[in-house]
């Protein structure tokens, strides 16, 4: 008799495991386990005879130092958009598909854009901090509009396809980099792709929208940020460490460029106390919580879940980040069925 096949959740950040699940699973005869494995032992007694490694959110669950220990695993499963904490290389050079659920949190992410680059143009937080202390100054602060100004996205992916359908409703120039998407799908979508220079040189706004990996790591320092010049505006919610900080800073005390709007840091909690960044007025900051909702644990859970079925299946999943890999299964698309 064949096995069943087994999933193993063995990471869980920030969020807790619905009834349900465990129930889903049952019903597709598929084997599931949850275990938040702190160690090697604990991982390799939870899912060494694994079929579907399970990492919900930023975990570090699965290194690459412990890839030998998933022994029957054909595919990793990472709850949300980045991969960044998973050993993507390493997996595909082990037949293991690496999937992701970005669209699960696209639209947060998109709107938490938007919501960062009102504050920066309007100067909200600002505003909001002097009203607070005790002081009415409609003339405070130099406020901004979005009508007219170019936006530059860095990555064309969901997240950047959302923002392009969301800015449709303003009047402004959206241009894009991406070298992995093809200028015709650009131009398809409405918008202009230019090379990397160019966007910085061009964009009043550049909002970042790439992955972390070894190529986009500190992708936008010195250089780019006096590209950018003394009125623009930078908007991360992508990866801290896709910024130099350092370089930020001094773009920012220096006037290289105006302001800027962050989601996400270089390190994680960052240090309120002794980052400059914190005592600078022409910054508004998040926690790293883009992706969150009301709705958005909800989404992941679901999309995860589907993930999981379609490969248990035979289906390649809806998302995956390592499109070279030759997997251990024999799959079909999805549209086939």
């Amino acid at each position: 008799m064949m096995r069943p096949f087994k999933v193993a959740l063995v990471g869980l950040v920030r969020s807790e495991l619905p009834d349900w699940v465990a129930g889903q699973f049952e019903d597709e005869q598929i084997d599931f386990v949850y275990r938040e494995c702190q160690t090697r032992e604990e991982l390799a007694e939870t899912a060494g005879d694994a079929d579907f490694v399970w990492v919900y959110g930023g975990s570090k669950s699965v290194s690459e130092d412990n890839l030998d220990l998933l022994l029957r695993c054909g595919a990793i499963l990472r709850s949300g958009s980045g991969t960044d904490n998973i050993p993507v290389q390493a997996a595909t050079e082990l037949g293991i598909i690496v999937c992701n659920t970005p669209s699960g949190l696209s639209d947060e992410v998109s709107d938490h854009a938007f919501a960062l680059m009102f504050g920066v143009l309007r100067c909200v937080a600002l505003q909001d901090r002097t009203l607070r202390s005790g002081v009415w100054d409609p003339w405070l602060a130099p406020t901004k509009i979005l009508t007219g100004r170019t936006v530059g996205l860095v990555g064309f992916g969901n997240i950047a396809r959302l923002m392009v359908r969301k800015l449709s409703g303003f009047d402004v120039e959206v241009i894009v980099h991406d070298p992995a998407v093809p200028n015709v799908e650009m131009e398809n979508q409405g918008v202009e792709s230019v090379e990397f220079d160019d966007l910085f040189s061009r964009s009043d706004i550049v909002s970042l929208h790439c992955p972390l990996l070894e190529s986009t790591y500190q992708l936008i320092g010195e250089r780019e940020l006096k590209l950018m010049g003394p009125e623009a505006i930078l908007i991360n919610t992508s990866r801290g460490p896709v910024v130099d900080e350092a370089a930020l800073i001094r773009a920012l005390q220096n006037g290289w460029i105006a302001a800027a709007g962050i989601d996400v840091f270089e390190e994680e909690p960052a240090d309120l106390e002794s980052n400059p960044l914190f005592k600078m007025d022409n910054v508004v900051f998040t926690p790293h919580n883009a992706g969150l909702s009301d709705v958005c644990d909800e989404k992941l859970w679901k999309l995860s879940v589907e993930t999981a079925i379609d490969l248990a299946n035979g289906f390649w999943p809806r998302s995956y980040v390592n499109p070279d890999v030759k997997p251990k299964w024999e799959l079909r698309n999805l549209i086939e069925n």
